[in-house]
């Protein structure tokens, strides 16, 4: 089941606090950014934010849970955190700041300019 974007712009609401926020399309689901770094997803309507150690202490007695078939586990937020939006804005923080920036894709070889 593909996520609403009622769900996707809900999310980023309830996140804008922790940064400059965005959601791209991605097979059906979102993946959400924070300042130009994946930190989470959305998936069948839920929000999972990727594990680090920052948050995982943060945000300690949250479930754990793959978000589709194959991924590894995420931090599961429930409904209830996520309508406390300085709480799930502080959590996006902190996990943005243990991710990387990605790397600058390198130009295709071959293409004239």
């Amino acid at each position: 089941m593909a996520s609403r974007q009622s769900t996707v712009d809900y999310v980023l609401e309830q996140i804008t606090s922790a940064g400059t926020v965005s959601a791209r399309k991605m097979f059906g689901e979102y993946g959400i950014y924070c300042d130009g770094r994946m930190v989470a997803l959305i998936c069948d309507d839920l929000f999972f934010v990727k594990p680090t150690v920052a948050g995982r202490n943060f945000a300690a007695g949250c479930e754990e849970a793959p978000p589709y078939g194959s991924a590894k586990p995420c931090l599961l937020i429930s409904e209830d955190r996520l309508e406390d939006s300085e709480w799930v804005s502080e959590l996006v923080r902190l996990t943005t700041q243990e991710i990387p920036l990605p790397k600058p894709k390198r130009p295709k070889a071959g293409r004239a300019r």
